[in-house]
């Protein structure tokens, strides 16, 4: 296991040494199972690190269940999958209370059975195929880290990581996130097609007998170290102004508004999107050995924090404009 670091500004460089050493091991370990979406594997550790959470996109048989559960495995933390389906009710994922009945005199009493939702890394599989009332309670416990039943808290084993997917194809008979919602996803992460050759690889694979062996690298104790760390990570003024700057100019009220964020922008990113980026850009500066992160960084996780936040308008839906290529244009145009 990696060296935890503890708060002293000696001991966070070794942090940071050892991070980054973990990190190179963790890659290694999911490329035995995972081939290739290397910036999707940066993304998801990036989000747990920072104690965001992950929407994913993608069709099906891109493996995104497999790439959760292996992430899960090297980082040796407990994992669930809830299938979400239109008769998914908040109990059947936060837990329920039962009647037991106990001792000589038949005393009933109720007792709490926690749901899937006690684990440290949740796979919320098809999040946008269940009505809204059933995606607030996992949304709730995203955002406290606990769940209330019977009038009781039960708080959520650390780390808590949350990873949703949503089918991009069909559309019918689903629940839309409201962007509310939305909001509180740190990332919203596409899964492209493999090239031929990594699926040439893929199939070779996993129609042999061929079964990797997954090996942990880091356990919850190293995991809940390393975001402690993240947070001391000390970031310079001009990267911070870059990071809110970046997020007033997709704001088609602000006064720094270019042209084409009022054309083409309804709604642009909250403070939520300037924390997720200084907080993303810290992560990345760490896994790759470096003390403090600089604006690349920030430009580096920049899509996949913003395009789920921008709510773009008739015009931009009746060009073809999409909201990554919002966001691809204000990054060109953003000074350094």
């Amino acid at each position: 296991m990696a060296t935890r670091p503890r708060q002293s500004p000696g001991s966070d460089v070794e942090g940071v040494r050892a991070l980054a050493d973990a990190y190179q091991r963790l890659r290694s370990e999911i490329g035995k199972v995972i081939v290739g979406q290397d910036a999707t594997v940066e993304h998801l550790i990036i989000s747990l690190l920072a104690r965001g959470h992950g929407l994913l996109v993608g069709v099906p048989g891109l493996a995104k269940t497999l790439l959760i559960k292996t992430l899960a495995q090297a980082l040796d933390l407990k994992f669930n999958r809830i299938q979400f389906t239109p008769d998914l009710m908040p109990g059947d994922i936060t837990g329920t209370e039962v009647i037991e009945t106990s001792g000589t005199k038949g005393t009933k009493s109720f007792r709490f059975v926690q749901g899937p939702v006690f684990a440290n890394i949740i796979l919320a599989d098809e999040i946008n195929r269940t009505p809204p009332k059933t995606q607030a309670a996992l949304l709730e416990a995203m955002q406290e880290h606990h769940v209330t039943a019977g009038g009781q808290t039960y708080v959520l084993d650390e780390p808590f990581f949350v990873l949703a997917t949503q089918n991009p194809i069909e559309q019918e008979g689903t629940y839309p996130l409201p962007e509310a919602q939305l909001d509180r996803f740190m990332f919203n992460l596409w899964l492209e097609y493999p090239s031929v050759d990594e699926e040439v690889r893929i199939v070779q694979a996993t129609t042999s007998q061929y079964a990797a062996e997954v090996k942990p690298v880091l356990d919850a104790e190293d995991v809940v170290g390393f975001q402690q760390l993240v947070r001391r990570v000390p970031v310079a003024e001009n990267v911070v102004r870059y990071a809110v700057s970046l997020a007033h100019r997709s704001r088609p009220t602000s006064p720094d508004a270019p042209d084409y964020i009022r054309k083409w922008v309804r709604w642009g990113a909250g403070p939520r999107a300037s924390q997720y980026l200084i907080l993303g850009a810290k992560t990345r500066a760490i896994l790759q050995g470096r003390p403090s992160p600089d604006i690349d960084d920030v430009k580096a996780i920049a899509a996949p924090v913003l395009r789920h936040r921008l709510v773009t308008s008739f015009a931009a839906e009746a060009e073809g404009v999409a909201p990554v290529q919002i966001v691809q244009r204000l990054l060109e145009s953003s000074a350094s």
